[in-house]
């Protein structure tokens, strides 16, 4: 498939006069290997800072006229990549490209999306009207945390929200699973967990997949108090399938209480670790198996060291839906 990619690319670079891809500091490693399935080079470009700590953005090629697309999660630190998301945006509209595209793995500040209580913003939304400010075209983002986030864009900003979970899919369907049951830590991610469930299913004709749901309980943000199982997981291998891990504070207690329930084993996948203080020391001492992640945010020396995590590239997806964007074919036919 990707030398396949490859040669459609070129093909495609050639008639179109090109795409070019650049990328700020949020995730250098992620931006090399989207351009090493699409055969063409990392644009050149300086993202830095001055003395006085303000970034510091320079284009280094020719851009008028061109598709241009850059890769940038605004993960932590989250306010320097956002920052550095607007300007070059605005550094490349002001050099004259014909669009600009952001490819947002990872979009930071996604769970304020509502006014959970007196005098909050509505962060999501913000950094959504700071992008269209700035002149985005188009956005491009893996498994927001919410759906409605693709409405606070305007529309003339379409929002292409990428399925993480068909990496995931892929990997699960490959290991010798027995009694699948597929669970959602909360009451909202069932929905997630049912497109899991029915993945399994499609690909791999594991059409026996159970699903299961964890109720539970917050005091406040970041701890969580009791958590209610609903569905039946006794001699089952569970996979706990959230958006992110934060603190893995959920993940962990989760864990424990389908290991109390009778589970076989517990594996859990989500498509952005952010493992946040103690989140990769809470994996390490869990009951789960294994917990995958995808490599939407840079991964770290501890996060290596740490044999229950799994990182998968997220690359090869978001390689083939800025060829197709490119190109002017479905995305949606890569989730079918």
């Amino acid at each position: 498939i990707f030398s396949f990619l490859e040669q459609a690319a070129k093909k495609a670079k050639k008639h179109a006069g090109g795409m070019k891809i650049f990328s700020g500091n949020g995730n250098m490693a992620l931006a090399s290997d989207i351009c090493q399935h699409l055969g063409v080079n990392l644009g050149k470009a300086t993202v830095g800072r001055f003395a006085d700590g303000e970034v510091n953005v320079m284009i280094h090629e020719n851009v008028r006229g061109k598709d241009v697309y850059i890769v940038q999660p605004t993960c932590p630190p989250v306010n320097n990549n956002l920052m550095e998301l607007l300007l070059m945006v605005s550094t490349l509209n002001r050099a004259s490209a014909k669009k600009v595209t952001v490819v947002i793995p990872y979009y930071g500040y996604a769970r304020q999306d509502r006014k959970m209580q007196a005098r909050v913003p509505i962060s999501a939304a913000d950094v959504a009207r700071l992008l269209e400010a700035m002149g985005v075209d188009r956005v491009v983002a893996v498994d927001l945390h919410c759906g409605q986030i693709q409405g606070f864009f305007g529309p003339r900003v379409p929002v292409d929200n990428l399925d993480g979970g068909v990496v995931g899919i892929n990997y699960f369907g490959d290991k010798d699973l027995h009694n699948t049951v597929v669970v959602s830590p909360d009451a909202g991610g069932v929905y997630r967990a049912k497109k899991f469930k029915e993945g399994l299913a499609h690909k791999f004709d594991m059409n026996d997949v159970g699903l299961a749901m964890i109720i539970k309980q917050r005091a406040r943000a970041g701890t969580v108090d009791r958590m209610d199982l609903v569905g039946e997981v006794k001699d089952c291998d569970c996979i706990i399938v959230d958006d992110m891990i934060d603190t893995a504070g959920t993940l962990c207690k989760a864990a424990s209480v389908l290991k109390e329930k009778g589970a076989r084993r517990v594996f859990a996948f989500a498509s952005h670790g952010l493992l946040s203080g103690p989140g990769n020391d809470r994996i390490a001492h869990s009951d789960m198996e294994e917990c995958v992640i995808l490599d939407t945010i840079p991964s770290s020396p501890q996060r290596k060291a740490n044999d229950k995590l799994t990182e998968l590239s997220v690359a090869p997806l978001l390689a083939q839906s800025i060829f197709n964007i490119h190109a002017k074919k479905s995305i949606s036919r890569l989730f079918k």
